[in-house]
């Protein structure tokens, strides 16, 4: 194992006993670790960072402790009227990290250029995602950025609203031929996310898949019908 694996290793082992630490006492960690806690802390607080065999040990015995998806569902808050806040998901630095490895993981192979996400909602799940797989990330805006000469754009109609929509891309953010991974937090009815593929081939690039972290009722089945490439959420609300 190389020196930067090893290191990048030991920090998925931190992430993983922080996010433990949000449900799990540093007793019940000892307890499953079978390591003591003041060890355990200094780990959570990034003080000391354990030997590479210990780190696998380690994330082979908690790793089946942690379901992400479910991690997902606990963190959003639904009002009275059935609205949602994935705000306290978006925040969790530990959780988006481990959620963009395992993005990342499924579209290592897809020889990723780019990733693509709408302002602004979508730009921390993105900046995950592009980190873990080693990459840029750019995102389109509704409103053109003075400093910027030409832009591509997409008028569309929110179904939520009686309003056109506009999202702008520089045109300097994508390249012909490359390949984009799409990725945003929420998706409802799926016009930005279309309109993003729109952008994408309209700079010469290939959209190789969709990434959300939450999805409502059946738009995913939706748009894997209209589209080629692999069209994914995390985590689905009826």
């Amino acid at each position: 194992m190389s020196q930067l694996k090893s290191v990048q290793e030991k920090l998925r082992l931190v992430r993983v006993l922080r996010l433990l630490k949000k449900t799990y006492t540093y007793e019940e960690l000892s307890k499953i670790t079978g390591l003591p806690i003041t060890v355990l802390n200094r780990y959570v607080r990034g003080k000391v960072l354990p030997s590479a065999e210990r780190t696998r040990e380690l994330l082979k015995l908690l790793l089946p402790y942690i379901n992400i998806e479910e991690e997902v569902r606990k963190r959003i808050r639904f009002d009275e009227r059935g609205f949602f806040d994935n705000m306290p998901v978006l925040s969790d630095t530990a959780l988006m990290s481990l959620i963009a490895e395992e993005v990342a993981g499924r579209y290592f192979d897809r020889d990723v250029d780019k990733v693509l996400t709408a302002a602004t909602d979508g730009i921390a799940l993105g900046v995950h995602i592009a980190r873990e797989l080693g990459v840029d990330v750019v995102y389109a805006k509704k409103k053109k950025e003075v400093g910027v000469e030409k832009f591509y754009e997409v008028s569309y109609v929110p179904s939520a609203s009686g309003s056109v929509t506009t999202l702008y891309l520089p045109q300097w953010a994508l390249k012909k031929g490359e390949k984009v991974l799409i990725v945003d937090d929420v998706i409802r009815s799926g016009e930005t996310q279309k309109a993003l593929v729109e952008l994408t081939r309209q700079a010469g690039a290939r959209p190789v898949g969709m990434f959300f972290l939450i999805s409502v009722g059946d738009i995913i089945d939706r748009l894997k019908e209209e589209y080629d490439f692999p069209v994914e959420s995390l985590l689905r609300l009826e």
